[in-house]
């Protein structure tokens, strides 16, 4: 199968849907598939630039980490695509890239499936403040129903999300595949040599998040639940892994809760070569983010054995089990009664370390991409057999024919 891929963002920029981008093109190449990748140019390159076609690309004025991609050298590929007789597109991001896919997928007489990747409802008006919530939630909802009932398929990575898209009126037919782990996760990382490197104590109790710094994520409620800790640990940290639009203002909130020496943002870590090690320097993973379609990160640190307290909501319900690697909370007070009795108590620690390893080796990214695999399969089929003459059978009924 030949896959045309596009997104408006991908490594080096990091985050969840790159993550995803790169788990999904590594599977299917293994089981002998080619996929090529539409993504901007940062102006730097990642170690696997192999079938990764970068577009020239603007900065963005109030998200300076992302890019928008120029249509014209991407339309200007319209002949080679052609010649390359894709299968199936595949947007990830509902930008620019989301356009380009469409048209690219009606050039090339293929379907387009998408993945709705992020929560857009919570997520717009971060980046559009000066706008009523109210205004920004019903804007995103139009917004994704437009988008998503233009396509052929949809991909959600919870069941949780497609619940909510059902409610705004996206009717297309959708199949939920999450992201899976890769086996180098389960690689464990070496916490003591982290710690040693940052000048973390041996026994400082260490609360670890790692991901995007963006207000959606809801590191504030973290911060808070560091300041309720505090009177119990003095030497509390809360290390903050990952950079993002809200690292000021997530600064300021720590001076005002008078934790600011209790916590340390350490930026964008390596993912092979670091995050396993900073899992794992943690005593205890935190998560509140309230807008996940999945939460990668979760799963990241069960299979690094590290215990997790976390909220459970959007994407993470799908993820979570309470006692199977993680404790779930509801309140600040609740989160911090919980990730106190993990900072205390070695054994249950260890413990529910060790069952969240053993449930995150449920999530296999190679099984998840056999299902995505069979799902575009399906797409391909449905797509066939929608535009086939009348009378001439579909792709799957031509090759039983031919037997």
């Amino acid at each position: 199968m030949k896959i045309l891929m596009i997104s408006d963002v991908y490594f080096p920029r990091v985050n969840g849907v790159s993550t995803s981008i790169a788990t999904f093109r590594r599977e299917f190449e293994a089981q002998g598939h080619e996929v090529h990748l539409i993504a901007p140019d940062y102006g730097k390159t990642t170690a696997d630039e192999r079938n990764i076609h970068r577009i020239p690309s603007r900065y963005l004025p109030l998200d300076p980490e992302d890019r928008m991609m120029k249509a014209a050298p991407v339309r200007a590929l319209l002949p080679w695509l052609r010649a390359m007789k894709f299968d199936l597109v595949h947007i990830h991001t509902p930008f620019v890239a989301h356009y380009l896919g469409v048209r690219l997928a009606k050039e090339l007489g293929v379907p387009r499936v998408e993945t709705y990747h992020t929560f857009f409802e919570e997520y717009l008006y971060y980046y559009v403040p000066f706008l009523p919530k109210p205004l920004m939630r019903f804007l995103a909802r139009r917004f994704s129903s437009h988008q998503c009932n233009g396509l052929d398929s949809l991909v959600v990575p919870s069941g949780e999300m497609l619940r909510r898209l059902r409610e705004y009126g996206i009717r297309v037919p959708a199949e939920v595949i999450p992201t899976g782990l890769e086996a180098e996760s389960f690689e464990l990382g070496d916490g003591e040599a982290f710690r040693a490197q940052y000048g973390i104590g041996p026994e400082q109790p260490v609360l670890v998040y790692i991901g995007r710094v963006a207000f959606e994520k809801n590191i504030g409620f973290l911060l808070r639940v560091a300041a309720l800790l505090k009177p119990r640990f003095p030497d509390l940290l809360l290390l903050v892994a990952g950079e993002g639009p809200a690292l000021h203002s997530l600064k300021r909130q720590a001076a005002e809760l008078g934790i600011a020496g209790n916590v340390r943002f350490v930026g964008y870590l390596d993912r092979k070569r670091e995050l396993p090690h900073c899992y794992r320097a943690g005593n205890v993973f935190v998560f509140a983010s309230r807008t996940e379609t999945q939460g990668l990160v979760l799963l990241e640190a069960m299979a690094q054995r590290v215990p997790v307290v976390s909220l459970a909501e959007m994407g993470a319900k799908d993820v979570l089990r309470h006692g199977q690697g993680v404790l779930i909370a509801e309140t600040e007070e609740d989160f911090a009664a919980k990730a106190a009795r993990l900072l205390e108590d070695r054994f249950v620690a260890n413990l529910l370390g060790e069952l969240g390893g053993q449930y995150a080796a449920e999530w296999s990214a190679s099984a998840l991409a056999e299902k995505m695999l069979d799902f575009y399969r399906q797409v391909i089929e449905d797509h066939a057999r929608r535009h086939a003459p009348a009378g001439a059978p579909g792709k799957l009924g031509a090759c039983l024919s031919e037997d």
